[in-house]
């Protein structure tokens, strides 16, 4: 299965329906979200209607949409995907650590291969939580930096782990931007508009191989190729 954080997928800024029924199209099972996710008014839609996009769990009680999913298919057993948010260097949340073990603990009632999605600033934060969740989960991979982090590794309970998955789009760029008005930003500390940049496109993330019986990751390989 494919599972995506699609929250910058609209121009980098957010996700539209259109823009959420190409990816679903392209071959996507799961979209996951961050702290973009409300840049599009129109995501409330997606919300409300679109139960293969998840956004993260720590929202207050309230909030439209859902923290978790569980994909079937019938070929492949259940599998179970959770989308959290981090606290540290970004907007207050309720804390994931707390909801993810109730969660987990909920989730693992009708499957044991468990994906989580942590979307959050501070590598520490990340690693942390694969930590507490090492055995009890089969990934934890970080998203949000736009930086693909060379630390790819399988926990001693059999948790894959990656602090950050980087990003697919345009790396001849900072973070996915244009290269001069990030530098004016930077020199001058005026405003400027940060338009996608458009060249050396790259497919980044994680192969996971998961034992179906126990949910243990087997092998996690770090992906990074061209594709324009």
């Amino acid at each position: 299965m494919v599972i995506a954080n699609g929250e910058n997928a609209a121009g980098g800024s957010g996700i539209t329906i259109a823009t959420a029924a190409e990816l679903f199209e392209s071959g996507i099972d799961i979209m996951t979200s961050g702290d973009h996710l409300w840049d599009q008014k129109e995501v409330s839609v997606l919300l409300q209607n679109e139960p293969r996009f998840i956004r993260p769990l720590n929202y207050p009680v309230g909030v439209i949409g859902h923290g978790s999913t569980i994909w079937r298919s019938e070929k492949l057993p259940p599998v179970a995907v959770l989308n959290l948010q981090g606290r540290t260097f970004m907007a207050p949340m309720e804390n994931p650590f707390t909801l993810a073990q109730t969660e987990v603990e909920q989730l693992r009632k009708t499957t044991s291969i468990i994906f989580i999605d942590i979307h959050a600033e501070a590598t520490s934060e990340k690693i942390a939580l694969a930590r507490m969740l090492d055995g009890q989960v089969s990934t934890v991979i970080g998203t949000h930096t736009h930086v693909q982090t060379a630390d790819e590794q399988i926990f001693p309970g059999g948790t894959a782990f990656l602090t950050d998955a980087g990003f697919t789009g345009p790396h001849e760029s900072v973070l996915g931007r244009d290269i001069a008005p990030v530098l004016q930003r930077f020199l001058l500390g005026t405003p400027q508009r940060f338009a996608v940049a458009s060249e050396r496109i790259l497919l980044q993330g994680a192969v996971v191989e998961i034992d179906d019986a126990t949910g243990r990751a087997i092998k996690i390989e770090r992906v990074s190729e061209p594709i324009l």
